[in-house]
């Protein structure tokens, strides 16, 4: 028997081996199947944290606006625990973990009764602790749809108990809030406290906890399921509450209170990538100076008138952008347009430097008499004939009076005087880059402002005029380097076209005595309205601030019944009277004072301010004997339509010479009218005519065209 049982022997001691063996490979196999994948640290998920938003700061820290840059979330600045209220924590722990502080990541007691309900065929209560959702945050593949079965759940169970093994509560806590996804596309309790509550986080009630907490299992739940949710967890009986703010919560009417919005062209233009934190110059004090000012106005116009504005405001010591309004919305039609950066035509804005240019090379001194009378000019695309903006003229008036009332006419007599290409180059060294063409592409309207520039443009080439004549680019980040300037018109011409620009009476016949452009204190300013009224311009300077604003409307069309002074004009005004001024500056040297009278002109005998060496004690018109003879009307180019409800024989054309026109005569169509002094009156039959002025010797010394319809 010894014998036949022998061989049996050792496959008994062989089954042990393979039990080792195959549970072994069992357990290898379920260690293998519920291994969770690499999970980081709780540095590196701080680290790795990129909000989608980026923030704009005034010169002081204060939020100015934010920008979402990327869209495929809503997120927020990481939040620390310490920048949660205290109820938040107390409130998110009752909710989802009661006994989140005494376990290491996975609440075993919690698993037992969620097994225990199953077997019994209850409903199963939830199991899933902080630390196991924070797992499914960290890997996707943990939380993918589907991950339900209990190998899943075996490896969510591991995952927790190595983050419980390695993060604090405070910092499982902590990221818990930043990572869970609330209603919509927030994520993080930053995204969540701002877009549904208008708050920040650490100024959270027990109420806002509550209705929180209550999103947590289902964030796409509809208000009457959040305020019941809500109230199940405050214990309390009477919790009507809820309901309102529940539906408030989770309104179309949430306030974003976060976002003051106070620079939105701004942020669209600096805020470039997510999680950029970018601190201006701007002083939000001053912005909503600005603001105000141009909202209000744009009220009052309509949007029949004018629909968009801009304003900026620069600290002329510093070259600062104090304020930078690029619109303000309400009824543009385009209003992510960012207008104080957007090429427009300067209109009259540009006559300052001219005049400060010709005063420079001693053309000019204010009190030099410029004739404001009808001309024409020959060009390349044919004769120009400026206007006034009246469409009147003035006759002599000075330099002083021709620039700060604006006249066209003179300014076109100086620009030949300056030169259209010296003018250009000078308007290029004062910053002023949309002029990329030679003189010739602007020809003698760049005098009146057919050239496009910028407000911001604007506002550093006048702040150069309170500098003394020297130019710098403006600052608009609180980093942005400190460029020295650089000298572009002498201090003596600087100085006089601003004491030109401040003068009221010398605006007067334009403006009147008390116009939007008169303050309290000294200001230098000028207005411009471009072609057919599509911009309003205002920009001057005090002996503190520089102040630009234009209004319009961004898609072009032209602006109806708003001029210099009313349109740009009082938004000047209130912002410069809320910032202040300061002194009159001092002349500098090389600059004399000299009492003038004037002859064969409306103005009064004044103190008048020369570069030394370029004064003189009267200022006459020239004699007409010096003066070349002309037809100073009709226009050459006019048209002139007869109408057939006034009489015939009262619809004649007058005639005006002027200059030394002794023994010389008319003549229409080769058909002598007599001596230019008789001042004939014609009546020209429709068609093309030409007027001539002849000479004793028959040469003709002036030749007009114009055209009856």
């Amino acid at each position: 028997m010894t014998d036949i049982l022998a061989p049996a022997e050792p496959r008994r001691r062989a089954w042990p081996v393979i039990v080792i063996l195959l549970a072994a490979t069992l357990f290898a196999l379920a260690d293998w199947l519920t291994r969770p994948p690499p999970l980081p640290g709780y540095e590196q998920v701080r680290a790795a944290w990129h909000p989608s938003e980026a923030w704009l700061y005034d010169r002081n820290g204060a939020l100015l606006d934010s920008s979402r840059v990327d869209f495929a979330t809503r997120r927020l600045a990481w939040t620390p625990l310490e920048q949660i209220a205290p109820v938040v924590r107390t409130t998110t722990i009752a909710a989802e973990d009661r006994r989140f502080e005494d376990h290491a990541g996975v609440d075993w007691l919690a698993l037992g009764g969620a097994l225990r309900d199953r077997l019994s065929g209850k409903h199963p209560r939830g199991a899933s602790t902080l630390t196991m959702q924070l797992a499914g945050f960290l890997s996707h593949d943990l939380a993918r749809p589907g991950a339900r079965g209990w190998l899943d759940k075996l490896r969510q169970i591991r995952a927790a108990r190595a983050i419980g093994a390695r993060w604090s509560h405070d910092q499982i806590l902590e990221a818990y809030l930043n990572l869970a996804g609330f209603r919509g596309e927030a994520q993080g309790i930053g995204a969540a406290a701002l877009g549904l509550f208008g708050k920040t986080p650490a100024t959270f009630t027990r109420d806002d906890a509550l209705l929180l907490a209550a999103l947590l299992p289902n964030p796409q739940a509809p208000a009457g399921r959040v305020a019941n949710r809500a109230c199940a967890l405050a214990r309390e009986r009477r919790c009507a509450r809820f309901q309102a703010l529940a539906a408030s919560m989770l309104g179309p009417a949430r306030s974003l209170a976060l976002d003051p919005g106070l620079a939105p062209h701004l942020a669209d233009r600096l805020l470039t990538r997510p999680g950029l934190k970018i601190r201006t110059t701007l002083d939000i004090a001053v912005q909503r100076v600005a603001i105000a000012a141009l909202r209000r106005q744009l009220l009052g116009l309509g949007a029949t008138r004018a629909r968009d504005g801009a304003v900026i405001v620069v600290d002329n010591a510093s070259g600062d952008i104090l304020a930078y309004v690029g619109g303000i919305g309400g009824n543009s039609t385009a209003p992510a347009v960012d207008a104080a950066n957007a090429y427009r035509q300067a209109g009259s804005t540009l006559k300052p430097f001219l005049y400060a240019q010709a005063i420079e090379k001693g053309y000019l001194t204010p009190a030099s008499i410029l004739e404001d009378s009808p001309v024409q000019l020959d060009t390349a695309s044919g004769l120009y004939v400026p206007q006034n903006y009246d469409r009147a003229f003035k006759g002599p008036v000075s330099a002083r009076a021709a620039l700060a009332g604006s006249l066209n006419v003179p300014a076109v007599r100086t620009l030949l005087l300056v030169g259209v290409d010296p003018f250009r180059d000078r308007l290029w060294d004062t910053g002023y880059r949309g002029l990329v063409e030679d003189g010739g592409y602007y020809g003698f309207s760049l005098a009146l402002g057919s050239a496009e520039v910028t407000l911001a443009e604007q506002a550093a080439g006048y702040r150069s005029l309170e500098q003394a004549g020297r130019w710098s680019p403006l600052r608009l980040r609180a980093d942005d380097p400190r460029v020295a300037p650089r000298a572009i018109t002498t201090p003596q011409a600087a100085w006089i076209v601003s004491d030109m620009l401040s003068d009221p009476v010398a605006r007067a016949g334009t403006f009147g005595l008390d116009s939007a452009l008169r303050l309290p204190f000294w200001a230098a300013v000028k207005t411009g309205t471009s072609k057919a009224m599509r911009d309003n311009w205002c920009i001057g300077f005090s002996a503190r601030f520089t102040v630009a604003v234009w209004v319009g409307n961004v898609e072009g069309d032209a602006m109806r019944a708003v001029s210099g002074t009313s349109g740009a004009a009082p938004v000047w005004r209130d912002v410069m009277l809320a910032l202040g001024g300061g002194r009159e500056p001092a002349p500098p040297p090389g600059i004399e004072a000299r009492g003038v009278t004037f002859a064969g002109t409306r103005e009064q005998p004044r103190r008048e301010w020369f570069v030394a060496g370029t004064s003189f004690a009267r200022a006459d018109t020239a004699p007409a004997e010096a003066r070349r003879p002309r037809i100073a009307a009709p226009v050459s180019g006019s048209v002139y339509a007869l109408d057939p409800d006034i009489p015939r024989d009262r619809q004649r054309l007058a005639i005006a010479v002027s200059g030394a026109t002794a023994l010389h005569r008319l003549q229409l169509d080769a058909r002598d009218l007599g001596a230019p002094n008789a001042a004939p009156l014609i009546f020209p039959a429709p068609g093309k005519h030409q007027l001539a002025l002849v000479d004793v010797a028959g040469r003709i010394v002036d030749r007009v065209t114009f055209t009856v319809r």
